[in-house]
């Protein structure tokens, strides 16, 4: 079990999600940075809880992180269901902008992880040229295996960043990879950003300002990508479990606790 939260958070189903908004986030993370104190920030959302129900592992890697934002709208909408609202969605994309502003005015540094080769190059100039004050220390391509892990990690730890973002498989490839390799990368944040390269890049669109204000990006999404249906039917699935879980929604799982005790 990780230890309690050191900044105001609401259980959901075991998982502390941060009840600071934007601009208490980025100070946190700003004294962080300060310290150079490993920092893993995780963008929450109910695929990415719904995962962590189902995969013990999972669930250990959110939970053993050192910041996990609301960045769905059905965190947002459980946190209110809890009685223990949060008082804002803390966007990934947001944030990374945010970070990056922040940067400007103390001089970070910043690496990018993740994506095609031609996007990680157009992200990394995209951000040179809107935050020129912020180094861009290096960047590669989020197609690489376990085997090349090593000699990411060195690049990374030899660049000495302020600031990683992480633009790989949420599930698979970005949060895990971080979790694995935090201590050794030796950066004071990483985040995982999933699909804001892209967007950033000009390959995708974000959903209109209509759709975040209402949190119906996912639906924006998966009206641009019918493919998404898939994954996209975890969002019934954790309605229905906050609902059922009732006053026991902050508990952690007994899938996760039976595992626990199998291992002592």
């Amino acid at each position: 079990m990780s230890q309690k939260p050191d900044y105001p958070a609401v259980p959901i189903f075991g998982l502390p999600f941060s009840k600071m908004n934007m601009a208490e986030t980025v100070e946190y993370l700003a004294r962080a940075v300060e310290a150079r104190r490993p920092t893993q920030v995780i963008t929450g959302n109910p695929i990415m809880v719904m995962a962590a129900l189902e995969r013990p592992d999972y669930y250990r890697v959110m939970e053993q992180a050192e910041l996990i934002v609301p960045d769905g709208a059905g965190i947002v909408w459980a946190s209110r269901f809890a009685g223990n609202p949060v008082p804002e969605r803390v966007a990934g994309f947001d944030l990374l902008h945010e970070l990056m502003r922040e940067g400007e005015r103390r001089r970070w540094s910043a690496y990018l992880l993740g994506a095609r080769q031609e996007v990680v190059e157009e992200v990394a100039r995209r951000l040179q040229e809107r935050y020129p004050l912020v180094r861009i220390a290096g960047w590669r391509n989020g197609y690489f295996g376990p085997e090349d892990d090593a000699g990411v990690v060195a690049a990374i730890r030899e660049a000495a960043p302020d600031l990683l973002f992480v633009a790989r498989d949420a599930l698979t490839t970005q949060e895990p990879w971080i979790a694995r390799y935090k201590h050794e990368l030796g950066v004071p944040v990483m985040m995982g950003v999933g699909g804001s390269f892209d967007v950033i890049a000009g390959r995708t669109k974000r959903a209109p300002v209509f759709f975040q204000k209402l949190g119906l990006e996912w639906l924006y999404r998966l009206l641009r990508q019918p493919s998404r249906a898939g994954r996209m039917a975890a969002l019934p699935r954790f309605v229905l479990k906050v609902l059922r879980a009732g006053r026991k929604l902050g508990e952690r799982p007994a899938s996760v606790r039976e595992t626990e005790m199998k291992k002592i």
